[in-house]
This record gives C-alpha cells, sequence and structure tokens, in this order.
C-alpha cells in the first residue's frame, strides 16, 4: 500500500470546518466572529512517550487528547487538526486500530482532521490542533493572583503508578493497574470543564510533566508563589496505598509523575461555589488543593499543615 493510498483508507473523512479537507496543500479556517484561534501541537514519540506494547486504538486516543488538553487548559472549544505520521512500514492492522482510536475521540469533541503528512521513519506521531476561544477570554497562566485557590481536574498521580509498575519498580493488584494503566494510555481531556470555567478561573494550565512543575508554570508567569497540599486529589493511587506503598512514592506520583492530562487551575475564594458549579456541568471532579502566596517559591505540606521535606521534581526531555 502506498502513501496516498494508507491516506484515502484510514484518514480521508469529509470535513465541515475546511472546504478543502484533507487532500490539498493547505487547510482553509476561519474562527466564527468575535473568536479568536487557539493553536496547539504535540508530538508522541515511541519509547518516549508512550511503550510499544500499548494498544494502537488507546494511542490514536491519547495522541489526540494531549493536544485536546491544551485546549482545555486555554478554555477553547475544539475545531480541527493535522496529523503528521511516521510509521517503520505499513501495518494495516495497526493503522486500523490507530485511527478507529483517533477519529472516536475526535469526533466525541466535534473535531475535525484537515490534513497533515505521512513518511516512513521511526514511529512518531504530531498533531497540531485547533480551536476557538472568545476574543480576550482565554485562560491563560499569568492571571492568579494572591489569595487564590489552587483547584485540580480529576486526580492526580495514576498514569506515574502504571508507568512505574511497568518498569518493575512496584507490584500492583490487577484491579488497581488496569485502573492505572488506562489513566496512562487513554486519558480524559478536559475539554467541557475549561469552557466552564471561562470568567471564573484567573489562570488555568493542563498537567503533562507533573503538578508541580506545570503548577511552577503559573507561579512564573503570574510572578506569584503558593502553598500546596501534597494529599489533597488522589484517585486510583489512593487505591495503591492499601497494597503497601509507601507515602514518598505515592506522593512522587501524585506530584512529580506525567501524563495526568488534568487541569490545575486557580480561582478567588469568592468563585469556590462557581467552581463547583462549573465541575458539575462538565461532570468532571474539582478538588481544592492549595493556595497562591505573595512570597515567591512554592512551599508542599501535608494535610495537617505541616511542611514536607521531600523533594519533587517534573518531567524534562532534556534531563
Amino acid at each position: 500500500m502506498g502513501e496516498f493510498d494508507l491516506i484515502t483508507r484510514y484518514f480521508q473523512r469529509p470535513a465541515k470546518r475546511s472546504p478543502l479537507g484533507v487532500g490539498d496543500d493547505c487547510a482553509l479556517l476561519a474562527p466564527a466572529p468575535g473568536m479568536q484561534l487557539a493553536v496547539s501541537c504535540d508530538m508522541l514519540v515511541e519509547g518516549r512517550h508512550f511503550l510499544s506494547t500499548v494498544d494502537p486504538a488507546r494511542l490514536g486516543h491519547k495522541a489526540l487528547a494531549v493536544n485536546l488538553s491544551d485546549l482545555a487548559a486555554c478554555g477553547a472549544k475544539p475545531l480541527a487538526f493535522t496529523l503528521a505520521l511516521a510509521m517503520p512500514g505499513v501495518d494495516e492492522s495497526w493503522l486500523e486500530g490507530f485511527s478507529r482510536g483517533l477519529f472516536a475521540l475526535a469526533d466525541e469533541h466535534g473535531c475535525e482532521l484537515v490534513g497533515g503528512d505521512t513518511t516512513r521513519g521511526p514511529l512518531n506521531i504530531c498533531i497540531t490542533v485547533f480551536g476557538e476561544v472568545p476574543a480576550g477570554a482565554a485562560l491563560l497562566r499569568s492571571g492568579a493572583h494572591a489569595g487564590d485557590d489552587i483547584w485540580v481536574s480529576g486526580t492526580l498521580g495514576d498514569a506515574r503508578l502504571a508507568l512505574e509498575a511497568f518498569r518493575g519498580t512496584l507490584e500492583l493488584p490487577a484491579d488497581v493497574f488496569a485502573q492505572a494503566r488506562m489513566r496512562m494510555e487513554q486519558p480524559a481531556p478536559r475539554v467541557a470543564l475549561g469552557q466552564a470555567l471561562r470568567g471564573t478561573a484567573s489562570s488555568a494550565v493542563d498537567v503533562s510533566d507533573g503538578l508541580v512543575g506545570d503548577l511552577g508554570h503559573i507561579l512564573a508567569s503570574s510572578k506569584v508563589g503558593a502553598t500546596l497540599d501534597a494529599d489533597a486529589a488522589t484517585g486510583v493511587i489512593a487505591a495503591a496505598a492499601s497494597c503497601g506503598l509507601g507515602t514518598e512514592i505515592l506522593r512522587t506520583c501524585a506530584l512529580s509523575g506525567g501524563d495526568d492530562y488534568e487541569l490545575v487551575f486557580t480561582a478567588p475564594p469568592a468563585a469556590r461555589a462557581a467552581v463547583e458549579q462549573a465541575g458539575k456541568e462538565s461532570a468532571t471532579r474539582v478538588t481544592r488543593i492549595g493556595r497562591i502566596d505573595a512570597e515567591a517559591g512554592l512551599r508542599i505540606v501535608d494535610a495537617s499543615g505541616a511542611p514536607i521535606s521531600q523533594r519533587f521534581g517534573s518531567f524534562d526531555h532534556f534531563v
């Protein structure tokens, strides 16, 4: 099967938002009146971002999900995306599964494939996603103020927990591992929550490289500090605590583990009811995990407010 036959069979679909669809030299997109385009690009590399054993349908889902998560962090509505795909060769079974998972999530969010490229090479997936947001209403990293609450969607640390199980550094019961693996391989982008938080949240970022590192982007952009409860936002990882895992590894997963694709955001205390309502409207758990401080730096405490001496980092591709 040649390149263009491959595109036609697995990726050619009618597109409404670009009059050209897939198959021309460019896609043509225009935001609605009064809207701004929100654009983001993410790359997934085999062995770096995903394991070779991952189900291709889950990989197709994740490839788009990590980009939709960026739109969610800006409060943007998904419109369209492009796909650049490098593969060692044509594996029709893999392509069927990958495209099925990709388009299932795309259809769920009304996001159309409007172009891209394919080539031979090590497995590498690069997606650029386009969304729209009312002009001036995008959620940014730079709006946090001293006194704001810090919130997070969903739960944290589950994907890192699964990765450690894959690495053999810890053992999990089959049911806990299955839940954690699902969170690692098929994350849920919080698109509806991001849109519901417009006008309420003062800043936001998606958690892709670990809570400590990604919250740090908000602190740096907003020129503020924070106090963070280390144990406030746990999910599958909480079930793992009953398996005899130590507090330090569980906290490391929750605060330093990447691949969560949740939203961490800030909002004034007066907006607590509005944040909780946004969570209900989007059917997303939201948890208050700390506060923004005027004093620079990040202070991490336990549930009683006592400082934690353990150090936490975040994922970096070149460290």
